[in-house]
């Protein structure tokens, strides 16, 4: 069961292990990202910056999506961590169970602008969000679950 979907291009960092981990009362982070998947150092990186008692799953977009549709991970409270509105967009075309996405950080480069102090978004993002939003989506923008969701269609 998936509990929270975050954009965070950090991916696993402190708001990550400590705030947002024991709120959700998840067992298992779960990060797609197809880069991520197939470098042994950010695996190992990750690894150590995890909450204890947590496991932690760095797949590719494709073995995320096929880990999360197999009933064997339905007992699973997974916390699934994209780094991007592309990487979100996609894990939602292929796994029916994402109804809500948290938008939590992604810093600005060149070609983005800020919607938040933490949220920097492209011409091609608001694109994807608007499909999102067109699916029936909720995103929602919080750092920490104790801040008020603001609503990402009311910032674009």
């Amino acid at each position: 069961m998936i509990k929270l979907t975050r954009i965070d291009d950090r991916l696993v960092h402190g708001q990550v292990a400590f705030t947002w981990t024991p709120a959700l009362g998840v067992n298992c982070l779960l990060i797609a990202n197809d880069k991520v998947a197939k470098d042994e150092f950010l695996k190992m990186t990750f690894g150590l910056a995890k909450p204890a008692n947590t496991r932690l799953l760095i797949k590719s977009l494709a073995d995320a999506a096929a880990f999360l549709n197999d009933e064997r991970s339905r007992s699973a409270k997974v916390f699934l961590i994209v780094n991007s509105v592309k990487d979100a967009h996609a894990m939602v075309n292929q796994v029916p169970e994402i109804k809500s996405i948290n938008f939590g950080g992604i810093r600005m480069i060149d070609g983005t602008r800020l919607i938040s102090k933490a949220v920097a978004v492209s011409d091609d993002d608001i694109v994807l969000i608007k499909d999102l939003l067109d699916k029936g989506i909720e995103l929602e923008l919080r750092q920490v679950p104790t801040e008020k969701k603001q609503m990402v269609e009311s910032l674009i």
